[in-house]
């Protein structure tokens, strides 16, 4: 198949550091290309890819100094998308809801993913606006707050099975939370169990302009209050590797509905066990008592840490390679894309004009 991945402008694909959406593009693209599709990438220009890229934006929009406004460039982006749309047996955004009116005309052989909370308020009249676009959830909860919409599928994540290698026995004897210093997030949580368990707690997050102020009067004088918690700041993929892997579990204490929860997979791949807060997507991704354990309370994290560290890691690795490959997650998407309804009825003439052959059947 002839597929468009339109990706973000903000962040690389994959990103240096911190970048959910933006990694699971990459993901996606390059397993897909391992797959004998041709597909091309949207994306800046600082982004590696085995795929076609696309340039919109010399670097990722965030490392820019010269940048002020995101939005003008990643119109640019939807212009050239809107030109060569014709190209394309499907295109599959991942920009959240800019595109939706340049997309009308061609709607059927495209499909976004949402990769954010959708229980904003403000969303409810954009999405029954456009009802009749496919839309892709990457979990079964994340669609509990949407009106009616054109669903075509939930699709989980999923890694490079060897992106992220296997720790059977940790170096570490500590607990680790990975993400982003926000309130939802509750880092405040994590310090809070590492404290009552007496244990090392190492912190690596990224602090955005937002949660900047929550990080100066709530964080980080709790970080400077215990001995037992280190901050790390960003890590990269390869550090993150070391991190996870040597950690005896990773706490994910979220507070609100997480939309799925990549920190969770990166645990499971490298055989951490992750004690999880049972919001949003993480009853979907996480099997209880055997990748990790699922608790409501700080308490009940205290007093799951002993039987967290006695998990079999061999079986939480396990659980990721049959959950949560890359592989499947493109198996997923292809099933998605050779059933919209544009790709049969359009995407072949569109090919024969161009003078191509389509091939729309499964590559081996």
């Amino acid at each position: 198949m002839k597929i468009a991945q339109i990706a973000p402008l903000a962040e690389s694909v994959p990103p240096k550091l911190y970048g959910g959406t933006e990694r699971i593009v990459s993901y996606l693209t390059e397993e897909l290309v391992a797959q004998g599709h041709d597909v091309t990438l949207f994306a800046s220009g600082d982004s590696v890819t085995d795929a076609r890229l696309v340039a919109c934006s010399d670097v990722a929009l965030r490392l820019n100094p010269a940048i002020q406004d995101h939005l003008p460039h990643q119109v640019v982006m939807l212009e050239e998308i809107r030109r060569r749309a014709h190209e394309f047996d499907v295109l599959h955004f991942h920009i959240d809801l800019l595109h939706f009116p340049l997309i009308r005309d061609f709607a059927d052989r495209t499909v976004t993913t949402l990769h954010g909370r959708l229980d904003l308020p403000d969303l409810k009249p954009f999405y029954k606006a456009f009802p009749d676009v496919p839309l892709v959830s990457i979990s079964n909860d994340q669609r509990s707050p949407m009106p009616p919409v054109n669903w075509a599928g939930t699709v989980y994540h999923g890694l490079p099975v060897d992106m992220l290698p296997f720790t059977e026995k940790p170096k570490g004897n500590y607990l680790a939370f990975l993400g982003r210093i926000s309130p939802e997030k509750r880092p405040d949580r994590a310090i809070e169990i590492a404290a009552r368990v007496g244990m090392p707690l190492k912190i690596a997050a990224k602090i955005d302009n937002a949660d900047k102020a929550y990080w100066e009067t709530l964080i980080e004088p709790m970080v400077k209050s215990h001995p037992n918690v280190e901050f790390i700041g960003e890590i990269n993929e390869h550090q993150k590797a070391t991190f996870l892997g040597n950690a005896g579990t990773v706490l994910f204490p979220v507070d609100w509905p997480e939309p799925f929860g990549l920190v969770m997979i990166e645990a499971m791949a490298c055989g951490t066990p992750v004690i999880a807060f049972g919001c949003g997507s993480v009853p979907e991704v996480i099997d209880n008592g055997i990748s990790g354990i699922l608790v409501d309370s700080v308490t009940e994290a205290v007093e799951n840490v002993k039987w967290a560290l006695r998990m079999d890691r061999k079986t939480v690795r396990a659980t990721f390679e049959k959950r949560f490959s890359a592989e499947r997650m493109a198996r997923d998407y292809l099933d998605i894309y050779r059933n919209l309804p544009g790709v049969r009825t359009k995407a072949a003439p569109l090919r024969r004009a161009n003078g191509q052959d389509l091939d729309l059947q499964v590559v081996a």
